[in-house]
């Protein structure tokens, strides 16, 4: 059987710069940062006090309130990106055994954890109810959604923590191409949380005020919270239905470096690289823009230049690759999916989001990052990586639809 086309027909996002494609693109590409002060916990424990929460998502506007005690925030976040993208791709879905769901997570709803965490303390662990527990395996972010929209399709969760994302794109990408799935919803979700925040803080990870990526005072990433969710379907099925085409899909690649628990390594990071271009049948010149993972951390930041700068060369200072992590934070498992999301509009519109708050350079990071202002610039194919911690690293390859 001859491998189907892959293309992307609607798009859905939850972010701290906004709600819905139209809103998070116009703020993208204006440079507004979505970090403020943390307001769903009490920080004054913590050196540290911003994030990037989503400050004015009302479930309500997506989820029946009746069925909303049964639902964490990541599920909430999961569902109102996933009909958003329904929406947008003007695709019907209730009852279809061929159309499916695969969500990536890190944390899935770890709120709903420390629920359970204090009522067990407080109250005693008899006191904590099964619906509590059963909202928190990262599973339930696809299962809800699944069970919320009627999809009867293949349904299942990534927990690849920062590349989950991009394996959820992946997989749904190959069960498309192979014929098994005639559509499927992909992509992250995460909540804020104080695990996350915790974590992180401990890790020495965070910055005290801004996300600067690349910069050469960079202090660190910023937690945040989000949803990404693509449709894909086959290029037949889009046709068929006059369904608009953001993009096409033409290949991706996984890579374990095996290296170290947190830190990135150059090699692993190359490497997923250059499997990426060769699956997709695609030369290092063919490529226009680098979706960085750019976490503003001085390791993750330093290591990606320097992958970059094994696998393109001298053209890897003239290749746009910005972070938009300098705007929303690190979203977890929905940062991958939400910059698949950047890549499909920079690709329509022929812009390429900024990274923004960057004041100074860096020698280890010379590369075109598209500092504070966006860049009008037609893009034709654009690659998104995504690393996470034990060496878990994506490369989405992401095409003009011709």
């Amino acid at each position: 059987m001859a491998k189907r086309r892959v293309v992307i027909t609607g798009i859905g996002v939850i972010s701290s710069i906004g709600i819905g494609k139209d809103e998070f693109w116009k703020n993208l590409i204006a440079g507004k940062s979505g970090i403020s002060e943390v307001t769903s916990f009490d920080t004054s424990q913590y050196e540290n006090h911003m994030g990037g929460e989503v400050k004015n998502f009302n479930p309500l506007d997506f989820i029946d309130k009746n069925k909303l005690r049964h639902l964490g925030r990541a599920s909430q976040l999961g569902i109102a990106a996933a009909k958003l993208a329904l929406s947008d791709g003007k695709l019907g879905s209730a009852g279809s055994d061929r159309i499916g769901v695969i969500m990536g997570t890190t944390m899935a709803d770890s709120q709903r954890l420390e629920e359970m965490d204090k009522i067990w303390i407080e109250q005693g662990e008899r006191e904590v109810s099964a619906h509590l527990v059963s909202q928190y395996p990262g599973n339930s972010i696809a299962s809800t959604i699944g069970f919320e929209l009627g999809l009867k399709g293949v349904v299942s969760a990534i927990p690849t923590a920062c590349s989950a994302g991009n394996y959820s794109i992946g997989y749904s990408y190959d069960l498309i191409r192979r014929g098994r799935m005639d559509a499927m919803l992909a992509g992250g979700s995460d909540s804020f949380s104080r695990v996350a925040f915790t974590g992180f803080n401990r890790l020495f990870a965070v910055a005290p005020e801004k996300c600067q990526p690349f910069d050469k005072n960079r202090k660190g990433m910023m937690v945040g919270e989000g949803a990404g969710v693509l449709l894909l379907e086959s290029e037949e099925s889009a046709i068929n239905r006059n369904a608009h085409i953001y993009a096409e899909v033409i290949g991706y690649a996984l890579s374990c470096d095996a290296h170290h628990m947190t830190a990135p390594s150059i090699d692993g990071i190359a490497r997923v690289i250059k499997r990426a271009l060769k699956y997709s049948d695609i030369d290092t010149s063919d490529v226009d823009y680098i979706s960085a993972h750019g976490t503003g951390t001085p390791a993750n930041d330093k290591t990606e230049c320097a992958a970059a700068k094994e696998v393109f060369g001298k053209r890897a200072k003239d290749i746009p690759m910005s972070s938009i992590k300098s705007m929303l934070g690190h979203t977890m498992g929905a940062a991958s999916a939400i910059e698949a999301i950047a890549c499909c509009l920079a690709i329509e519109d022929s812009v390429i989001p900024p990274t923004i708050n960057y004041e100074t350079p860096d020698p280890d990071c010379d590369i075109d990052c598209v500092p504070n202002k966006a860049k009008k610039c037609g893009v034709r194919i654009a690659l998104n990586n995504s690393l996470a911690f034990g060496g878990n690293d994506a490369c989405l390859v992401v095409r003009k639809y011709e």
